[in-house]
């Protein structure tokens, strides 16, 4: 027998699990802002931004083939930014303790929409280190590449700067509760239904009609404990008093 569920039936199962799906989305919201302000370590992000162009001429004498030669050295200007060659000289200048894999862990290169300007972003728990990386790594950059590469086209166009009240990229405690909001919710209500279809017991009389394929005819209804209990004291108190009227007379 193919087996059909209505909406009548989906809403009774939401009903008869309510308590379940709030206590789930609910502990869901409550861990997600637990881990948020307690647990994960704010990050803040702060960005230089260097321009490449070409050394010695104005930017109006530039040819096309000029600026596509620009936009191919980026890309090497990318890998040569997060190298051990220009991070050893920031952490020496910087005076840290830490490895050039670690401060490359922090930084992000790229380009904005294939022009010559490249943003270097650092993300540290740390804003004003943050922003001491940033600039750095920009001039250091800027130093190297003469010796590297035996070109002097780049030129800082922005450094980073430490606001007043810096505020975290990460985490988002109102993102990651309304995340936690939906998978809780879509969670609860998945297991709600997978209780259900798990409960195979009989508990009403369109049950033993389903199970068996057969009409029901008659019902006996429930009852109270205590009812049957006080009608059995009562009939055994009248039989005591008739036993003991018949031993009398």
């Amino acid at each position: 027998m193919e087996e059909t569920i209505s909406l009548k039936d989906i809403f009774q199962t939401l009903k008869k699990r309510l308590v379940l799906i709030i206590s789930i989305t609910a502990v869901a919201v409550a861990a997600s802002a637990l881990i948020s302000y307690f647990l994960l370590t704010p990050m803040y992000q702060t960005s230089t931004q260097i321009l490449v162009n070409k050394s010695g001429e104005d930017s109006t004498q530039l040819t096309q083939g000029d600026l596509r030669t620009n936009l191919e050295l980026i890309n090497t200007y990318n890998v040569i930014m997060t190298s051990p060659r220009i991070l050893e000289p920031v952490i020496d200048e910087l005076g840290i303790e830490a490895r050039p894999s670690q401060i490359r862990d922090m930084v992000t290169v790229g380009s904005e929409r294939d022009s010559q300007v490249v943003n270097i972003r650092v993300e540290n728990a740390d804003p004003a280190l943050a922003v001491e990386i940033a600039n750095t790594i920009a001039l250091v950059f800027q130093r190297e590449i003469v010796d590297i590469m035996n070109v002097d086209n780049v030129s800082i166009l922005s450094s980073a700067e430490l606001s007043d009240n810096p505020t975290p990229v990460s985490p988002n405690p109102t993102l990651n509760m309304a995340i936690a909001f939906v998978v809780g919710m879509m969670g609860a209500v998945g297991l709600a239904f997978l209780l259900e279809f798990l409960d195979n017991t009989i508990k009403t009389e369109e049950d033993v009609a389903e199970a068996l394929d057969l009409p029901v005819l008659a019902s006996i209804p429930s009852i109270d404990n205590k009812t049957v209990d006080m009608s059995a004291v009562k009939e055994s108190s009248r039989t005591n008093r008739t036993g003991r009227g018949s031993i009398g007379a």
